[in-house]
């Protein structure tokens, strides 16, 4: 057995933070454990102590007492203490953030600290610098101290006066020049402060994986709001005074009109967050009673390569879904309420189709994600670029594979058709509750019974699910009558597995954090055709696909339930039966 030289295995202690020495030392932690966590943190770019408590190699209670026997430190039980009572203006809230420590006392000229990390040598001395005072370090659990850091987090007020700027700059859409008429404004658009506060929220919004952001100005208050797994959460509630300013910064970058207020607009912009990547979002205003109401979209490229697999599908909906998008015509339907990802899936399905020898053309409303080697057109109404129209011109550019953002009508329904009945594989999306229901919805449409069932090949149902945070959630005891009564059969109630609950830590929001794809995948049988034509209900369509082993999307969530990805509380909230 080779033997290590005593004095490179020192130069590898070294190496990592004291923070990882003293739980070496104390035996917290193997030596090659610590290692990859401290890599896997650079590789992130996240602190050492997050990704340790996030990764669950040591909990935030035992890390804080081995730390505080380690460095003689006395140990503080943050919920002991009213943090309302907590000393203000001592220390930048930027420091407190970014360190992660919250100041609870002064005593002569020394600051008393609570941190999780007392090795952390630079939060020492950038607080020293900053405060041109000693610090007395008071050791504190990691998940406690970040909530009372979020909860003390910069306001709105604070950010629009401190932030300075960062690595971002606004691109493309920006870059366009002003109108004559809009010239005259843009003294007041580039306005510092509202500049600085709007990259602040931006930047905020694309960490905390927000999917929407929310400007929304009332009589007397302004309110800020970001969606995050698809729940809003009030972020920042910002002076009343800057609503106009705002609403006009962001109007000039998405190239909108900022002398019109009266009626809706849509634009679009990008920002950069670094030297190759880029974020697109896509904004619309609306006139409200005490000014324009702004909702900002993100619109993330890469959530289009993430794979067919990272959507959550399982492996038999996976299958079917694969064979359809395989087979050369035909359509594909992909239905679900707004938000619930049918973007996304359809660009999934795009994105492996697309290849050098195939010709791609979307028609959307609008373009929502761009993808390099597919032909997208943004409709225009006002200017008689419908999607009817837009299909019409597709068939005369030589397509292999259309897609259709939405059918909203029976022309471009009829278009759709006839393009998948004559050699092209069709994808679209409607807005029905589960897929048994979106055949007769296009039978209302007025289309004919035949035409769905010689085009049609496969629907795709679905729904977001917020899945459970890996790090806090904890089994749960649910009565068996209530798992019944939500849909479980008596096999499934084995003992085999244990429905989880949400709890909530320093890593996740309020119990959970991303989502999971919950969906219904009906490929369109003989027996469906059948049913189609002689007009039968969703009802029949649906006890048909049921027969064949197409589960529905209470089913498919309670299948979500049993791997312990999401909990029953939201699947019964996403899916109704």
């Amino acid at each position: 057995m080779a033997t290590v030289d005593p004095l490179q295995r020192e130069t590898q202690l070294v190496a990592l933070p004291g923070l990882g020495r003293a739980l070496i030392n104390a035996g917290k932690l193997g030596q090659k454990s610590a290692e990859d966590i401290y890599r896997k943190a650079l590789s992130g770019k996240t602190s050492f102590i997050a990704e340790l408590v996030g990764s669950g190699a040591v909990s935030a209670a035992d890390l804080a007492h081995t730390l505080s026997t380690a460095f003689a430190a006395p140990l503080l039980d943050l919920d002991a203490i009213d943090t309302k009572r907590l000393p203000r203006g001592l220390l930048d809230s930027k420091i407190c953030s970014d360190y992660r420590v919250v100041v609870l006392s002064k005593r002569s000229n020394r600051l008393i600290v609570a941190t999780a990390d007392p090795s952390d040598q630079a939060a020492a001395e950038k607080i020293k610098f900053s405060t041109q005072m000693g610090v007395d370090w008071i050791i504190a659990e990691y998940d406690k101290l970040s909530k009372i850091v979020d909860a003390n987090a910069t306001t709105a007020t604070e950010a629009m006066e401190d932030i300075i700027g960062g690595d971002f700059e606004f691109d493309e859409y920006a870059a366009e020049a002003v109108s004559d008429n809009d010239k005259a404004n843009t003294a007041e658009v580039e306005d510092a402060p509202v500049v600085r506060f709007l990259h602040k929220m931006l930047m905020d919004a694309f960490s905390m994986r927000a999917s929407d952001l929310h400007f929304e100005p009332y009589e007397h208050t302004y309110r800020v709001r970001f969606r995050i797994d698809g729940e809003l959460r009030e972020i920042a509630s910002p002076p009343i005074a800057i609503k106009d300013k705002l609403a006009s910064r962001i109007k000039v970058i998405s190239r909108m009109d900022i002398s019109e207020k009266r009626v809706p607009q849509d634009g679009r912009m990008k920002l950069k967050v670094g030297p190759d990547r880029a974020i697109d979002f896509r904004v619309s205003t609306l006139p409200t009673l005490f000014g324009e109401k702004i909702v900002i979209r993100i619109l993330d490229p890469s959530s289009a390569k993430l794979g067919i697999d990272a959507l959550g599908y399982e492996p038999e909906e996976k299958a079917r879904l694969l064979k359809a998008i395989a087979r050369p015509y035909g359509m594909i339907l992909v239905t679900g309420p707004t938000g619930s990802g049918k973007t996304v899936s359809l660009y999934t399905c795009l994105n492996l189709l697309n290849k050098p020898g195939v010709n791609i053309a979307t028609a959307e409303d609008p373009s929502e994600i761009n993808l390099p080697g597919v032909n997208q057109v943004n409709v225009n109404e006002k200017a008689g670029l419908t999607f009817a129209a837009a299909l019409k011109s597709f068939l005369r550019q030589d397509p292999d594979i259309i897609m259709v953002g939405e059918i909203r009508d029976l022309e471009t329904a009829d278009i759709a058709i006839k393009a998948a009945q004559t050699g092209h594989l069709v994808l679209s999306t409607l807005h029905t509750n589960d897929a048994p229901a979106t055949l007769t919805r296009m039978r209302n449409m007025g289309i004919a019974a035949f035409n769905i069932a010689s085009s049609v090949i496969l629907i795709t149902a679905q729904r977001l699910a917020r899945r459970l945070c890996p790090n806090c959630k904890a089994p749960v005891e649910i009565p068996r009558a209530a798992l019944i009564e939500a849909g479980f059969k008596e096999p499934d109630l084995d003992g085999s597995w244990k429905p989880y609950k949400a709890v909530g830590c320093s890593a996740c929001n309020n119990g959970y954090k991303g989502r999971v794809g919950i969906y219904q995948v009906m490929p369109i049988s003989e027996e469906i055709q059948r049913i189609i034509l002689r007009d039968g209900s969703s009802l029949d369509i649906g006890a048909q696909a049921e027969s064949e082993g197409v589960r529905s999307l209470r089913q498919a969530g309670l299948s979500k339930v049993k791997l312990g990805m999401t909990s029953l509380e939201e699947v019964l909230a996403v899916t109704n039966e």
